[in-house]
């Protein structure tokens, strides 16, 4: 058994040869931030499933709702994972996000302050293209329509929060499949530019990636498979309904959370503390359903956590801190 008490509050450093003697504890499994982590313990509905499956044939973008904690990100993390279709690309939106964040950003100030610094000789349309490429970065957005033979996973998180616009302004990229850069556009490189010329430069992706661009257009070869999530604190237009595929997740029963706690915590730590777990499992429902607020599932993962870790703590002790933890539900 380990130690449980770390920090006394005695304010007395404990250190050998000058480097701290007390090891911290490892954190939980799902607060190491390993995305194939939270993937691999997503543990879907089969309506999820189904719904899914026909996004995957369809290309059309999925808006799953449903209150904190019910899994709508993790389920984008686990098609990502499962389909084995790269890293996830993540747009967290916020009141202040926008289309053109989403889909590059041109850091025009960093190209002024270094051309003043060390003035380039641009004295052809490419050279001026190549000079810009170097100050643009794909965003989330732009990154899923980069051509690929297999689509990206795009995952455009709590689109509730957003600017009233931009849910209107997503339609016409996913009804298109394209979008330009004008910085990189021929006409806007030169007064006296060749509309007939091809001009092709070299961008970076969100994954840190060169992307070939021809005359600022960026067009997909593969849709993207687009998943956004709201937690319901907005509405949304017709018009951009009638574009999504729509999924609703409920709060996992006690079956699935047991599921999405053997998931977590291996089906040998399960096994060995079941009986304990399940009560918890109960109680986490059934307290749910009394105070019908939104309760997520991670917090029953850290009482999880503490119960099946093997440290010193009298029983009373034990009792106070799993009290604690309750409370916070």
């Amino acid at each position: 058994m380990t130690e449980w008490t770390r920090f006394t509050g005695t304010q007395a450093a404990s250190t050998t040869n000058g480097s701290p003697s007390i090891h911290l504890p490892p954190p939980p499994p799902w607060r190491r931030f390993d995305r194939q982590q939270r993937g691999k313990s997503m543990r879907p509905p089969p309506h999820a499933i189904e719904m899914v499956n026909i996004a995957l044939y369809l290309r059309r973008p999925l808006l799953i709702t449903g209150k904190p904690g019910t899994g709508k990100s993790s389920l984008a993390y686990a098609v990502a994972l499962e389909l084995g279709l790269g890293d996830l690309l993540r747009w967290p939106i916020n009141t202040r996000s926008t289309l053109q964040e989403g889909l590059y950003r041109y850091d025009a100030l960093g190209r002024l302050r270094d051309s003043q610094a060390h003035p380039p000789q641009l004295d052809t349309a490419q050279a001026i293209a190549h000079d810009i490429a170097k100050y643009i970065r794909l965003g989330p957005l732009g990154t899923a329509f980069v051509p690929n033979q297999q689509p990206r996973v795009l995952l455009i998180d709590e689109i509730d929060k957003s600017d009233i616009d931009l849910p209107n302004d997503l339609l016409n990229v996913f009804e298109e499949g394209d979008f330009t850069i004008p910085e990189l556009a021929p006409q806007r490189l030169s007064l006296h530019a060749d509309r007939s010329e091809v001009i092709s430069v070299a961008v970076t992706s969100l994954d840190e990636k060169p992307v070939l661009i021809t005359n600022g257009q960026v067009q997909c070869q593969e849709f993207p498979i687009v998943i956004m999530t709201s937690n319901g604190e907005r509405d949304f237009p017709p018009a951009f309904l009638r574009r999504c595929l729509r999924l609703h997740l409920d709060p996992p029963d006690s079956t699935e959370l047991a599921e999405i706690v053997r998931a977590h915590v291996g089906d040998d730590v399960f096994t060995a503390f079941e009986q304990r777990l399940v009560e918890e499992i109960n109680l986490f429902v059934q307290q749910r359903e009394e105070k019908k607020d939104d309760m997520a599932t991670d917090q029953l993962l850290n009482i999880v956590y503490l119960l099946t870790q093997d440290i010193k703590l009298t029983p009373a002790a034990k009792q106070s801190v799993l009290q604690k933890l309750n409370a916070g539900t």
